[in-house]
């Protein structure tokens, strides 16, 4: 009796050891999101594109500054606040699509809600024949630009066989907190004359994807990757399932594979960041190499995934009530924010003895 006493004695004070190691641990944390801004355009006409279809410029020219001016003050407010809850920051990367330009960038990171985080800005002009590209924005404080590449996506209608001019992939290489990643910003092909006709064209942009998370990973099978965006699919279609082979369970993504934590959110939960006639789509999305999901904290792992939908991003009556409030609607300027909301995960690290000064120097300059 009192050798099982003493056993039990000896796993108590064991876990309770073992308790106190892992409260005493602590971690870094870091949101990285995507968020599709929804035609913010600026009020000058471009005439090398498109774009004066933008619901900004089919707007009568007195109003075009002010709301211009509001979009942006809108945009700025929502990226401010993605994440901040739990990490008391903005993202340290976030990926944006369907923006017109450089300058409309600039002057969202340069709004007051956002100045203070000092934002750097990778965006190359796409042959999009909207206008519209994608881009990188970062903290300069926590990342690290090393490469950055841009990929074109050459497809064509199965009708006609002329070529798509839609938006290229962004590739960008660079350090987090010290730490090498890889993060590939997308906005696939629509769905416009329907998921069925238009089906071929998101394939070839999971194709080009896949091999461009292919090169990096000839290069090093650990490569972290991490690729975002509005893909214009669900996560249980053939563009995710078949061409990226995306898996759904961490504990069966093998080396070279691809974890899809939204996945489960919109088979299981039934959620979603757009709906149209009355349905849910999870078309935004946040992907990652199976290297974010080892157990070894001393580099960034994945933590978890979500939906950013606060309150303010929904419509409040009507029909539409809780569907994502969009910025433009009837030909009109709404006050809202955008017809998408935005999707993130958090990034975590231990703080060791052997980083920790790292870490200190990197929150003092942010």
């Amino acid at each position: 009796m009192k050798s099982i006493k003493l056993g039990f004695l000896i796993i108590f004070v064991l876990a309770a050891i073992s308790l106190n190691a892992q409260e005493k641990k602590k971690f870094k944390i870091h949101t990285v999101a995507f968020y599709n801004l929804e035609n913010l355009f600026d009020t000058i006409n471009d005439t090398t594109k498109y774009d004066e279809a933008s619901p900004i410029m089919e707007m009568n020219e007195s109003l075009r500054g002010e709301v211009y001016k509001n979009k942006v003050r809108n945009m700025a407010r929502v990226v401010a606040d993605i994440g901040s809850d739990d990490t008391k920051n903005s993202p340290a990367i976030i990926g944006v699509s369907e923006i017109e330009n450089k300058q409309v960038l600039m002057d969202l990171v340069n709004d007051p809600q956002l100045l203070a985080k000092d934002y750097g800005i990778v965006h190359f002009e796409s042959p999009d024949k909207r206008g519209i590209d994608v881009a990188l924005l970062y903290q300069k404080a926590l990342f690290r630009p090393i490469e950055t590449s841009s990929h074109e996506l050459l497809i064509y209608d199965d009708l006609t066989r002329k070529r798509v001019y839609t938006r290229d992939q962004l590739l960008v290489s660079g350090e987090l907190e010290g730490d090498l990643i890889h993060i590939i910003v997308n906005h696939w092909p629509s769905r416009s004359g329907g998921e069925a006709r238009s089906r071929s064209k998101r394939v070839g942009a999971a194709k080009l994807n896949k091999r461009i998370i292919d090169s990096l990973q000839s290069i090093d099978p650990y490569a972290k990757v991490i690729t975002m965006g509005d893909f214009n699919d669900d996560p249980t279609n053939a563009s995710f399932k078949k061409a990226l082979k995306t898996v759904a369970k961490k504990d069966k993504v093998p080396l070279k594979g691809i974890y899809n934590p939204f996945e489960n959110q919109f088979k299981k939960q039934g959620l979603g960041t757009t709906g149209y006639r009355d349905a849910w789509s999870l078309f935004d999305q946040v992907l990652i190499t199976q290297p974010f999901l080892e157990k070894d904290y001393s580099s960034f792992r994945y933590y978890k995934s979500g939906i950013f939908n606060k309150h303010y991003l929904s419509n409040k009556h009507g029909r539409y009530k809780g569907y994502p409030f969009r910025s433009f609607a009837d030909g009109g300027f709404t006050d809202g924010f955008s017809d998408h909301f935005p999707v993130y995960i958090y990034l975590i690290k231990e703080i060791t003895k052997d980083n920790e000064k790292t870490l200190e120097k990197t929150e003092t300059k942010g």
